[in-house]
């Protein structure tokens, strides 16, 4: 394992996963998360797996239970400027049995630690879609601010829907952690709520 969580750790993603990816990819409730609405096919996942090291500006892992098993999802820092020292968080949970029980929030946290302190990133973004209430929280829970909206961006389900853009800098992380008062999270490696 590359990284490593509580309960998670981020790898690079394997071929053998290539079945869980084409699960998630060609599953509408996933889909309406993600920039993609058409569904995959195996050769096309493929050459996406191939590819992967031919695009430095991209870093993509692999979510997995730490006591193994298949992947749960996938997140990355895209389009990574070193000059900008920025990058744009992308994540998804593709099992679908484990939404809501705070596997993304543990990985954007895992991400976002490596970013600022191994990649030196200043600034990591996002964009959701403002329908996806339950990521929001869990950006807005991991530090991400609220940075501006794009209005009627995102067409799904019959509906027009605005896309939100979320950010958090390297200074923000660094004082989520300093010690503070004794009400505040202790120790966490990730700025997480007490609850």
């Amino acid at each position: 394992m590359f990284l490593k969580g509580e309960r998670i750790g981020l790898r690079h993603p394997q071929k053998e996963s290539i079945d869980s990816y084409l699960a998630w990819m060609n599953d509408l409730d996933v889909l309406q998360y993600l920039v993609r609405v058409r569904p995959m096919g195996r050769q096309e996942e493929e050459e996406w797996f191939a590819n992967l090291s031919k695009r430095p500006d991209d870093l993509v892992f692999e979510i997995v239970p730490l006591e193994g098993g298949l992947p749960i999802g996938s997140c990355g820092l895209h389009r990574i400027s070193s000059s900008n020292r920025s990058a744009e968080l992308g994540i998804v949970i593709g099992d679908k049995s484990l939404w809501g029980k705070g596997y993304g929030r543990e990985a954007m946290g895992i991400l976002c630690r490596y970013g600022f302190d191994v990649l030196n990133l200043n600034r990591i973004g996002l964009n959701v879609y403002e329908y996806n209430s339950r990521g929001i929280r869990c950006y807005e829970r991991v530090g991400f601010k609220h940075e501006g909206r794009r209005r009627a961006a995102r067409f799904w389900n019959g509906k027009y829907w605005d896309i939100l853009e979320m950010g958090l800098l390297e200074s923000e992380w660094r004082s989520a952690r300093e010690p503070g008062p004794p009400d505040r999270c202790q120790d966490s490696p990730t700025p997480l709520s007490c609850s």
